[in-house]
């Protein structure tokens, strides 16, 4: 027995160093190399080399003096603003329709989920089917009540019109679900004691619904702009920029840059050109719920 233990005092015990291999960090980053190569591959370097590739200036003075481009700006602008705002708008108002619980309106939620539910492409040709102007089914209605035929999809007007009412409609449902369930979250003491007062239907959504569902809706706004900044699918398969390339937002002019054109550098301009915007609303939206 040694003098320390003899006093009553235990040696303090060696500290057993582990193999670097042992090292819980290296072992996360081991399991994780082939994700974070994957990541690095498809994520890291296309990012890296777009905005090397789109760092040439003539490539902005290109699509900048292109007069489909600055179209197609306008054509973005329209498309992000007035989609998304009548998307919400309509959404919060649909999800106080369909807040009430009765049976009809449960069987009503079930059918209003289907344009969602539905996938992208059968839709959009349904929807081109309809607009035909031979044998489409508006204008089988409007020849049946002696009006001229519209040819829907042959000219600016209509045709982006067409563009934005289906995406209203694919993606409606969704944010509709969002703000049911935004709207269920709220006590029904508040509502209570709103009725005490002598509060209305719109009273109740003046003063108790939209101050409570105020932050959720500003993130499904900073969302839904990100998504319809970003949507190629629906204005592609719809137009696919007709007539005369008038329809395009930005997502499908760098598509038909890029591809149709074979001008990269022009359709990473233009993507570089939308990433600000982007970057501001996944900002604000980080800010807002404190990512």
């Amino acid at each position: 027995m040694t003098p320390a233990m003899r006093e009553g005092v235990l040696a303090a015990p060696s500290r057993v160093r582990l193999s670097p291999f042992r090292s819980r960090t290296l072992q996360g980053l081991l399991f994780t190399a082939p994700l974070l190569g994957l990541f690095a591959a498809f994520v890291i370097y296309p990012m890296v080399f777009g905005l090397w590739y789109a760092a040439d200036l003539d490539s902005y003075r290109g699509i900048f003096s292109d007069p489909v481009f600055q179209q197609t700006v306008v054509n973005t602008l329209w498309y992000v603003g007035v989609a998304v705002n009548v998307k919400l708008f309509l959404a919060l108002l649909l999800s106080g329709m369909l807040d009430y619980r009765y049976r009809v309106v449960k069987i009503l939620s079930a059918l209003f989920l289907i344009p969602w539910a539905i996938p992208a492409l059968p839709g959009i040709l349904s929807f081109r089917w309809m607009l035909n102007s031979q044998w489409g089914i508006f204008n089988h209605l409007l020849t049946k009540f002696g009006l001229p035929s519209v040819p829907w999809l042959a000219q600016h007007d209509t045709a982006f019109g067409a563009v934005m009412i289906f995406h209203i409609w694919k993606y409606l449902p969704f944010w509709t679900i969002i703000f049911l369930a935004g709207r269920r979250a709220i006590p029904n003491e508040l509502y209570e004691a709103a009725a005490i007062d002598g509060a209305g239907v719109l009273q109740n959504f003046m003063y108790v619904t939209f101050p409570l569902l105020r932050s959720l809706y500003l993130i499904c706004t900073l969302l839904s702009m990100v998504f319809t900044l970003g949507d190629f699918t629906v204005p592609w398969l719809m137009t696919g920029g007709a007539p005369g390339d008038s329809t395009h937002v930005l997502a499908t002019l760098a598509y038909r840059y890029t591809f149709a054109m074979g001008r990269l550098e022009w359709g990473l301009a233009t993507f570089a050109v939308a990433m600000p915007v982007t970057l501001v609303f996944i900002f604000v939206l980080m800010r807002w719920v404190k990512i």
